[in-house]
């Protein structure tokens, strides 16, 4: 059986990066449903991400998304995450919102296009470089609509020819994030539509290049922790989008529609020895009707949880099952760890961290709550541009 302290050891060198985006308003294509508190600029978002990391312990890192979070200062910016416990993370790039990408942003036929967009992805680097920031993370909306629409292979090109001249500029210590996802906004064909096509750029590029995983954004049934296990074998796993879906790109809580799956994927995590070995384990949601510090809250607690029940398979029992050929019992293995109830333990390992054992519970007795809605009350909140 896990030695329990080499359990708690894994929980605690788990770190869940919180996105800003997350903490604006945010949702489904049909509205965006605002609330009180909602952070007004990049500031107050820190601000919120803080809280997250103040009553779990496990979120240390906010990403940002550029233009959204764009400030002036953006050394200033990281002195303010600094002072309240936390620290810039990934710097998301934007290059799917503006008229301009109509037809694509880095493989746009037009090379004006072309160059705004590349010069787009240089400015994130130069973020990058003021904030400290390990990470770039590249996500293209770019894709065909319509067979002929444009060239697949002339695309393809145009792409590598963006993502090298992006990684000549990525620093000692930085490296990029190559997200894919199946489809949309293009539905005929979307220039990086699956985790093969970003790891063979990846491997073009050389190793400052790694895969993005984002959990919704692959076909259904596909099974997701075969794809980490070929990543980790291949040392091209950087990082993950944690969400949770039941049809395509829901960006609902992790762990929220199928919890089973996140547990397999944090056994592979877990059998490789990666819980500590630089992989972005990042959360890519969208909070529309449920309150926004409380969601990003219980999707770490989320994230924990499933780690706690990997950490907790018997490795041994399980290879030796694997190793006799005894299907049943091989699967048991896992079965009882999953089924353990590891809320206990976490409550533990929180209150010998000096947290509350229930970080929702302390979140609610801080007041941050009430003390934001009244602060807020004026002012343009955030969301998706702003």
């Amino acid at each position: 059986m896990p030695n329990l302290a080499d359990v708690k050891a894994g929980l605690r060198s788990l770190e869940i990066e919180t996105p800003s985006w997350a903490y604006g308003n945010s949702g489904t294509r049909f509205k965006v449903f605002p609330q009180p508190g909602v952070p007004r600029n990049p500031y107050e978002k820190i601000s919120d991400a803080a809280q997250v990391h103040r009553h779990t312990g496990s979120a240390p890192s906010v990403a940002l998304h550029i233009p959204w979070d764009r400030v002036d200062d953006y050394s200033e910016l990281a002195a303010y995450a600094k002072d309240l416990g936390v620290r810039i993370g990934a710097i998301n790039s934007n290059v799917f919102q503006d008229n301009d990408y109509r037809l694509g942003s880095v493989t746009n036929p037009d090379p004006k296009i072309r160059q705004k967009a590349l010069n787009h992805l240089l400015e994130c680097v130069d973020i990058m470089d003021v904030t400290g920031s390990r990470d770039l993370k590249l996500w293209f909306s770019d894709g065909l609509n319509y067979p002929g629409q444009d060239d697949l292979r002339d695309r393809q090109d145009r792409l590598a020819e963006a993502l090298h001249a992006v990684y000549e500029r990525l620093g000692d210590g930085q490296r990029m994030l190559l997200e894919y996802k199946l489809f949309e906004p293009a539905f005929y064909a979307t220039d990086i539509p699956d985790w093969g096509t970003s790891y063979a750029h990846c491997v073009e590029l050389g190793p400052k290049a790694t895969v993005c995983i984002d959990t919704g954004h692959h076909a259904p049934g596909t099974n997701i922790e075969f794809i980490v296990a070929f990543l980790l074998r291949a040392g091209k796993l950087g990082a993950f989008d944690f969400n949770s879906r039941f049809y395509a790109d829901d960006d609902l809580m992790v762990g929220s529609a199928d919890p089973f799956q996140l547990f397999r994927i944090m056994n592979e995590i877990v059998r490789a020895d990666a819980l500590a070995s630089g992989i972005a384990f990042m959360l890519d949601q969208c909070h529309n009707i449920e309150p926004k510090i409380p969601a990003v809250i219980r999707s770490v607690m989320n994230v924990q949880e499933a780690t706690a029940k990997a950490l907790l398979v018997d490795r041994d029992a399980l290879r030796a099952a694997q190793q006799a050929g005894d299907v049943l019992g091989a699967n048991a293995v896992l079965m009882d760890a999953y089924n353990t109830d590891v809320r206990p333990l976490l409550a533990e390992l929180r209150a010998e961290s000096g947290l509350h054992p229930d970080p929702l519970a302390a979140y609610r007795a801080s007041g941050y709550f009430e003390r934001i809605v009244t602060e807020r009350a004026e002012g343009q909140q955030a969301g998706w541009g702003a």
